[in-house]
């Protein structure tokens, strides 16, 4: 019976010291990132501006991409701007 009884308060022991350091870990992370977002914010880039216009979808391309549309839409779909990225 005593070494059920020892067995158990070391699983007692090492099941706290575990919760202990997760503990820590989780609030020095906690910590981490609110320094980290105070002191270092993230960059904000403007989007870049294009001088020229985009190049026309030639007249096959657009063709099959509103046919694909109406196909997969069954009729009720409606393109209001195709952009090339």
């Amino acid at each position: 019976m005593e070494n059920l009884s020892t067995a158990f308060m070391l699983m007692a022991v090492g099941m706290v010291t575990v919760f202990t350091i997760l503990l820590v870990v989780i609030l020095l992370g906690k910590v981490l990132t609110t320094l980290v977002n105070k002191y270092a914010p993230a960059e904000v880039q403007a989007p870049a501006k294009h001088s020229h216009s985009p190049a026309p979808i030639p007249g096959n391309i657009l063709a099959a991409i509103t046919a694909a549309v109406n196909v997969v839409t069954q009729g009720k779909g409606k393109i209001t701007k195709i952009e090339k990225k």
